[in-house]
């Protein structure tokens, strides 16, 4: 006892005598002058180029809200526009403003409902102000919900109040103008010269005319049925050429002239394509199918047409890819079949003279980062070789620059 507690005492003796000493070290060591600066601190906001055709846009998804820029050259992501969660983007034709469609609430979950289009200067992405629009517009990270037409100049806003209908917003004077019906259609359309398109429950196309003081609506005849096999809502447009191409869940492809009467090819099959058996409506029918949320992207300068591919049973369609076909619209054949990982539900491609494919990987989280949800590939169609793999960017809308 007397040892241990003699060792108690020598020990506490050169602590504080450590300690003692430390201080007398700090004590005496010289003060040093500071140094404070006297200059101002300055802000500045770097500015973006203008959008261009290397550029893809993210959305966020459900639970980020934002919508985010990547440059595909380079895998390098450039800023981000403050769009709402589900709102939906579009993209100034002339790159000098994005323009958000979004839903708000008084007090964030309830309150008063306002609906409007946001309006940012694409080099600074400076919130310029907001287009307050009457009704009830559908947002949801859409495709078609929201579009701008070819001279930047009218934005056309789907709306559900109580029924389907478009709202006609004026972008130059950034102000609402007037809404009409449209009984029983959806997905909107350029329709060059003429005003919109539409697709309808019925199975037809609708042509818009908006050229006089009220809308004319007509319609093609029936050539899909929305309960039997219904056409994917992603459907791609080429002012180019003033056609849309669209998708089945069968994977019957279709062609469509615009116009004030607009024309449908006959369909073909994009298995028979490929080489293998048409797609069927039969159940337990297991085969290739089209699938996903953003299914296919056209490549509009080659008529290139790019499917997100997977086996599986018909109402397999929210099922992500395991193969990219590659569609020669023109000859009716699939060129080429890539394999891609992480079962992508979303795709677009590039409108460059070499073009880059972009998929968002829909993965369980157990593969590699490339396949992780919300991951971004870029890929060489060419070659199908992954050029840059991006984690957590988002998992939704894919856009390009047209």
């Amino acid at each position: 006892m007397k040892s241990a507690a003699l060792k108690f005492r020598l020990s506490a003796a050169v602590l504080i005598a450590s300690t003692i000493g430390a201080g007398m070290m700090l004590a005496a060591a010289p003060a040093r002058a500071g140094t404070v600066s006297t200059e101002p601190e300055e802000s500045n906001v770097k500015t973006l180029a203008a959008p261009k055709p290397s550029w893809v846009f993210v959305q966020r998804g459900f639970v980020i809200p934002g919508t985010a820029i990547y440059d595909t050259a380079t895998g390098k992501y450039l800023a981000q526009i403050e769009t709402a969660t589900l709102g939906d983007l579009a993209i100034d034709p002339a790159g000098k403003h994005y323009y958000a469609a979004e839903t708000d609430w008084s007090r964030r979950l309830h309150g008063t409902r306002q609906d409007f289009i946001s309006v940012y200067d694409s080099a600074t992405l400076k919130l310029e102000g907001d287009i307050d629009i009457p009704g009830r517009i559908l947002v949801g990270g859409r495709e078609h919900n929201f579009i701008v037409s070819d001279d930047g100049k009218t934005a056309y806003v789907y709306n559900f109040s109580p029924i389907s209908s478009v709202n006609i917003v004026d972008l130059t004077k950034r102000k609402f103008v007037r809404s009409f019906e449209l009984p029983g259609c959806a997905d909107l359309i350029l329709n060059p010269g003429i005003g919109l398109a539409a697709l309808c429950s019925d199975g037809s196309l609708a042509s818009i005319n908006l050229t006089g003081a009220k809308e004319e609506i007509s319609r093609t005849e029936p050539f899909f049925s929305a309960t039997a096999d219904p056409i994917f809502d992603n459907v791609q447009y080429d002012k180019a050429k003033g056609e849309v191409v669209m998708l089945s869940y069968t994977g019957l492809i279709y062609t469509a002239k615009l116009g004030a009467k607009p024309t449908v090819s006959a369909p073909f099959s994009i298995q028979e394509a490929a080489g293998v058996r048409k797609g069927e409506t039969k159940p337990l029918d297991v085969n290739w199918y089209p699938g996903g949320g953003q299914q296919y992207a056209l490549h509009r300068a080659t008529g290139h047409l790019f499917v997100l591919m997977h086996a599986g049973e018909y109402w397999s369609h929210k099922d992500g890819g395991t193969e990219i076909w590659d569609v020669d619209l023109a000859a009716h054949k699939v060129v080429k079949r890539m394999t891609v990982g992480g079962h992508p539900s979303v795709i677009n491609v590039t409108q460059e003279a070499s073009p880059k494919l972009v998929v968002v990987s829909d993965g369980d989280g157990n593969e590699p980062a490339s396949g992780a949800p919300g991951a971004v590939q870029i890929i060489d169609p060419a070659t199908g070789k992954v050029e840059h793999s991006i984690k957590n960017v988002g998992s939704g809308l894919l856009q390009v620059m047209d």
